[in-house]
């Protein structure tokens, strides 16, 4: 599994620099784009919010994904629970390998009162591994303040290089 991100990375660094007219992205940076998928400046995957609030289609994708898999523990919206970090808050500080790192080994942390919280390593979940750079690009639009909380409204088409990717991924 872990070849996926390698693959996102080597497709993350061929892609064609441009400028996205009317787009709000993390720190309004220069980005490329391939078939509706964003990239900043370091070839990391990021968000497109249009002005009317249109979302690109990865980021829908990562709304999605992220309430079927990581909700449970790191609570709605990824403002976090009694027993998960608010992941709005982490991805603040939080890189993108880092936070690749983090859901694919997992992590174990020992509390203030001593109490042990424990990520499991989810690198082998394809529900999770396939959509790994939609589920960032979702909480990383979400810690940048530019997603308000709930369902997007408004979201661009899939791409029909999403399609073909899922299909590989998952089968």
């Amino acid at each position: 599994m872990i070849g996926i991100f390698w693959k996102n990375l080597l497709v993350a660094g061929i892609v064609a620099i441009m400028s996205i007219p009317g787009a709000v992205v993390a720190g309004d940076q220069v980005v490329t784009e391939e078939d509706g998928k964003f990239f900043n400046a370091e070839s990391e995957p990021t968000y497109n919010i249009r002005e009317d609030g249109t979302v690109d289609w990865y980021t829908y994708s990562g709304f999605r994904r992220y309430h079927s898999e990581c909700h449970v523990c790191h609570g709605p919206e990824g403002n976090g629970s009694s027993f998960a970090p608010a992941l709005t808050n982490s991805l603040r500080t939080l890189t993108y390998s880092q936070f690749i790192e983090t859901v694919a080994s997992g992590r174990e942390r020992v509390t203030a009162d001593g109490a042990i919280s424990k990520m499991p390593a989810l690198g082998d979940n394809v529900n999770v591994w396939c959509y790994i750079d939609d589920i960032y690009t979702y909480l990383k639009a979400r810690a940048d303040d530019v997603l308000p909380p709930g369902r997007p409204t408004k979201r661009a088409d899939k791409p029909a290089s999403a399609k073909a990717y899922e299909k590989g991924c998952i089968g």
